[in-house]
């Protein structure tokens, strides 16, 4: 049985006791950053996704079978998957790999529980979506969906992401991020398995035959999952069928990489933006 999750991980000096080995505890870290990207990679990001569902996640038993030590500075791959769901609990195996040599393999179960009220911390049937998101994980299948619709479709799911990417995270003043243009444009929110919404962007026309993407956000848990791409991805065919002819965006410094890797050309100098360096960049489509 294969691993779908594989996460990079890297020997720290503080992690090595006097045999110059990684102390036993430490695995455990291991195996909770490698637990970590796994539900990120579900879109469902722990613990925002699971505060939405009213539960959280326990460990309730650790088995670790060490097979041989890891070192410092070594560069080591935490595996995990998913092996089956109780009434109230989830089953996974792990591994810690070294190139191709297995160091360490590890059963985990965990509980879900109550988050707040008579249920709190106590053990609560694990939702039949959450299951269903698993399985569908554990057999390759789109953890994402997304919608493309009009503001007054999609705004209620969109609005909350910009204001923690952009009002909160990035400190860009409100009146600057809420303007005239959202009720006319094309907007696109991404969901994970669980209708809960993790990204959103917009297109609308900057000139006859070149329509213009902008307000992309991606809440900071999902980043680095694919969710940035998919919605760009589908406001690039909105666009198509719109019959615009190229696409023009701003991109923020910081994801110029991103947008060259999804075709996208500059043109002109950086400029600053609400205070931020930007970009203009080109797509033909």
């Amino acid at each position: 049985m294969s691993f779908r999750h594989s996460e990079t991980l890297r020997v720290r000096w503080s992690e090595v006791d006097a045999q110059g080995i990684v102390f036993n505890g430490h695995y455990l870290n291991y195996l909770d950053t490698a637990s970590s990207g796994y539900w990120r990679m579900l879109g469902l990001p722990y613990p925002s996704a699971f505060e939405r569902l009213g539960a959280d996640l326990v460990l309730r038993s650790t088995e670790l079978d060490f097979l041989a030590p890891a070192r410092f500075d070594e560069v080591l791959q935490g595996r995990l998957r998913f092996v089956e769901a109780g009434r109230t609990s989830l089953r996974f195996e792990a591994e810690l790999l070294r190139g191709a040599q297995c160091l360490l393999k590890a059963r985990l179960r965990y509980v879900m529980v109550g988050r707040e009220g008579p249920t709190a911390l106590q053990p609560v049937p694990v939702p039949e979506g959450l299951r269903a998101a698993l399985r569908a994980f554990e057999a390759g299948e789109p953890m994402l969906a997304v919608q493309v619709g009009s503001w007054a479709e999609l705004g209620a799911d969109a609005q909350p992401i910009r204001q923690a990417v952009f009002v909160r995270e990035q400190g860009i003043p409100a009146d600057l991020e809420w303007d005239q243009a959202d009720p006319a444009c094309t907007h696109a929110v991404a969901y994970n398995r669980l209708g809960q919404a993790l990204g959103t962007g917009r297109l609308l026309e900057h000139v006859p035959g070149t329509a213009k993407i902008g307000r992309m956000a991606v809440l900071a848990a999902a980043r680095g999952t694919g969710v940035g791409a998919q919605v760009l991805e589908a406001l690039m065919q909105a666009a198509r069928r719109q019959g615009y002819r190229q696409v023009l965006l701003h991109a923020q410094a910081s994801a110029v990489g991103f947008y060259r890797r999804a075709g996208f050309a500059p043109r002109g100098l950086p400029f600053e933006e609400a205070g931020i360096e930007h970009q203009e960049m080109l797509k033909t489509i």
